[in-house]
């Protein structure tokens, strides 16, 4: 932000979307930063600990009218409702013009409702746009893959599929966040959690001798299959196996012929990491993450399981899908079982033959796991 903006907002005064931290602030007296380690305090404090689910703002400061103001900006967020957390308690807040009262009970009722959870794939992503889609990959999955060849307006098409969001009525439709997933040339760029973070570890623990540590920023769905399972862009779980096959799998050669051998089943990976994207909660901020330690494989999805989902109605092939578009379009893809039996009918028997061993599950309030143990013996 420059000087001349910075003294812009300051002489609209505060308003619904800004807010002033002095009661005397104007443009020709500015009083300045006082506190040395502001950034640090504002991120550890006030926002690290008072503020749930957790944001992360945009922070800056501008030297204007003698004094060093800082700018907290903050993009609007995928977890709506947020919540002023003290203590055990947590105050929801309205924002009037330039004044903040506290939702009351049936305010708070339309909060939760307006926020969308079950269906947050389709909100829009803040300060998107088409451009930043990556319209090769999307001119594929229309003609190639659903067979239109009648797209010629695609805001329409788009809007039609809720891979385009209108914010408001006179705004310029956002990409959704299923759009920037599965389309988007740089997915990280305005979604921080839609990467894949990549571990190895040479031991059983976590720490800081990392093999592999690598995040993955790429659209989900690949382009232009040359021929069966060989594409001229890789889709994201295609390249984390290609990235992992150094460290789980070896070659190995039998009289002239040269075979490769992994540690774990590519098969079962690549639909842990499509399930990953597919059903994970994407109002969190974190990164799915796949790390490999010496005797084990584990992959982590942000959120608990969803809608009543249990560890047992999942292998028993149950469907309760969180973010229905997601999976739609990944099935569109062939990247997903149609029946939603990928865990029973390919992750757990695949391990089995291939390790000699069942996958273990863990469920979280904040998190769902499937851990791969190397193979038995």
């Amino acid at each position: 932000m420059t000087e001349t903006e910075l003294l812009a907002i300051i002489r609209a005064g505060e308003g619904s979307k800004s807010e002033f931290k002095r009661d005397d602030v104007n443009p020709e007296r500015i009083s300045g930063i006082r506190r040395g380690n502001l950034q640090e305090w504002l991120m550890d404090t006030v926002v690290g600990r008072h503020v749930t689910p957790h944001v992360v703002p945009d922070y800056e400061e501008v030297e204007a009218a003698g004094g060093r103001v800082a700018i907290v900006s903050v993009a609007m967020g995928l977890a709506k409702p947020y919540a002023v957390q003290r203590g055990d308690r947590q105050d929801y807040y309205l924002r009037y013009g330039n004044t903040c009262r506290l939702a009351t009970r049936e305010q708070m009722l339309r909060l939760f409702e307006s926020g969308g959870l079950p269906s947050v794939e389709r909100t829009p992503v803040h300060g998107s746009t088409v451009d930043e889609l990556d319209m090769r990959r999307l001119d594929e999955y229309f003609r190639r893959i659903l067979g239109d060849d009648d797209v010629e307006d695609w805001r329409r098409t788009l809007l039609r599929r809720e891979l385009l969001v209108e914010p408001t009525p006179a705004g310029e439709p956002c990409c959704s966040c299923a759009a920037y997933v599965l389309f988007a040339i740089e997915p990280r760029r305005r979604l921080p959690q839609a990467g894949l973070r990549l571990l190895v570890f040479p031991g059983t623990d976590m720490d800081y001798d990392a093999s592999l540590d690598e995040v993955l920023d790429l659209p989900c769905v690949g382009l232009g299959e040359q021929k069966p399972g060989r594409f001229i862009e890789p889709s994201l779980p295609d390249r984390t196996l290609a990235y992992l096959q150094p460290h789980i799998s070896r070659e190995r050669l039998t009289g002239a012929t040269r075979s490769r051998r992994w540690d774990y089943p590519p098969e079962a990976i690549r639909e842990l990491v499509v399930n990953a994207f597919a059903h994970r909660d994407w109002t969190r901020q974190n990164d799915i993450r796949l790390t490999v330690y010496r005797d084990r494989l584990e992959v982590t999805s942000p959120g608990a399981l969803p809608n009543g989902m249990t560890v047992d109605k999942m292998k028993g092939g149950q469907q309760t899908p969180r973010n229905t578009n997601l999976v739609r379009i990944l099935r569109d893809y062939g990247m997903m079982d149609d029946r939603g039996m990928g865990m029973r009918r390919k992750v757990i028997p695949l391990l089995r033959e291939h390790n000699g061993c069942e996958p273990e599950f863990e469920a979280a309030d904040d998190y769902f796991r499937v851990r791969l143990p190397h193979r038995a013996g």
